[in-house]
């Protein structure tokens, strides 16, 4: 992982924030950070603290579960437009996944402390941030359920 040099992407260009009040997320921005990824390299790992909030703008990466006496098992490929991570909304704050890149990868994180004072601050952006976060986990949830299905041959 480094910091990413050359010209600072924009929250308001990926997919997750288009739409969204332009001083919220020009709030945000000013607190955001960009990193690149070489394949390979874990973006998070199951069990550490989760402490950030993080979206897709170039590359690949693969959501995994270890399952004991299994291989280890991709859940679900995300790219460009995806976002990475909500165990830092809900405590004990810890990842439940681990991410790993595929491909080089760019994003941008936020702190989830300042994040999650930001949204306390902004209820009614707060709120629509949820309202985008939510499919996000229902879809996780969902894939990962069909992948332990298919693990144990249901």
């Amino acid at each position: 992982m480094s910091e990413s040099p050359g010209p600072k992407l924009l929250l308001a260009e990926h997919r997750f924030f288009r739409g969204m009040d332009t001083a919220f997320v020009a709030g945000l921005q000013r607190h955001s950070y960009q990193r690149t990824y070489e394949p390979g390299t874990l973006l998070v790992r199951e069990g550490d603290v989760a402490d950030e909030f993080l979206l897709i703008f170039e590359g690949k990466v693969a959501l995994e579960i270890v399952v004991p006496d299994r291989p280890r098992t991709t859940i679900q490929t995300l790219g460009p437009g995806d976002v990475i991570g909500w165990s830092w909304l809900f405590p004990p704050h810890r990842w439940r996944i681990d991410v790993r890149a595929l491909k080089p990868t760019t994003t941008l994180g936020l702190a989830a402390g300042h994040l999650r004072k930001i949204l306390d601050e902004h209820p009614a952006e707060g709120y629509r941030f949820l309202l985008r976060l939510l499919p996000v986990i229902a879809t996780r949830l969902e894939n990962t359920r069909l992948q332990l299905l298919d693990l144990h041959g249901y």
